[in-house]
C-alpha cells in the first residue's frame, strides 16, 4: 500500500518561520507519508481579476492539492489576535473553485506564535473560517506553540516534550482518521 499523502499549509510565507518548522515536525511525527508543502503566494483575492482572468493556476493547484490529499495540517501564525491573510486569501481562493476539495477532508490545525498564547485564538479564528467548507476538523489536542522562536534547535527540531507529545498525539489522530 502507498504511503498516504499529507498536506501541510503555513500560514506564514516565511522561509525559515516556525508554522513551516511545526509542519515539518508534525509531518516527521505523522510518520510515514509523501508530505506535499502548499505554496500560498497567491494574489489578492479580486472577484474582478477573477471575472477577467479566471482562477489563478497556483490555487487551482493548491484545490486539486487538496483534493488529492489523505490528510490536510494546516499551522497559522497570530496576526493582531486572527490568522495570517496569507491563510485567510488562500482558503476565499480555494472556495472560489469547482467542487469543495474540503469536504470531507481530515484537517488538523495549529499553530505557532510570538506571543505566550501561542496563537490560540488565531486557531479558533481559523476553525470558524474552516467551517463552511465542511472538512473533518480535528477537536485537539491542541497545539499552540507560544514563544515559537525558542522552541526549536539549530536542525528544527522541537526541544519541549510537552509540545512533541502533544504534537504526536494530534498526528497520531490524523492518521487514524484515514485508517493509517
Amino acid at each position: 500500500m502507498a504511503d498516504p499523502v499529507l498536506l501541510t499549509l503555513s500560514g506564514s510565507l516565511r522561509r525559515e518561520a516556525t508554522n513551516r518548522k511545526l509542519l515539518a515536525e508534525a509531518a516527521r511525527v505523522f510518520g510515514p507519508a509523501t508530505v506535499v508543502e502548499a505554496d500560498l503566494h497567491f494574489p489578492l483575492y479580486d472577484g474582478d481579476a477573477e471575472a477577467a482572468d479566471g482562477i489563478p493556476p497556483a490555487v487551482q493547484l493548491l484545490a486539486d492539492q487538496i483534493a488529492a490529499a489523505d490528510a490536510v495540517a494546516i499551522s497559522t501564525p497570530e496576526y493582531n489576535k486572527g490568522p495570517s491573510g496569507v491563510l485567510k486569501n488562500a482558503l476565499d481562493w480555494v472556495s472560489r473553485t469547482e467542487g469543495n476539495p474540503w469536504a470531507d477532508k481530515p484537517v488538523a490545525v495549529m499553530s505557532a506564535a510570538a506571543g505566550r498564547a501561542g496563537g490560540e485564538l488565531a486557531q479558533a479564528l481559523l476553525r470558524g473560517f474552516l467551517v463552511p467548507f465542511q472538512p473533518r476538523l480535528l477537536i485537539g489536542p491542541g497545539v499552540h506553540l507560544a514563544g515559537s522562536s525558542k522552541e526549536f534547535d539549530e536542525s528544527g527540531r522541537l526541544t519541549s516534550d510537552h509540545y512533541e507529545a502533544t504534537l504526536t498525539k494530534l498526528m497520531q489522530k490524523l492518521r487514524a482518521e484515514i485508517g493509517g
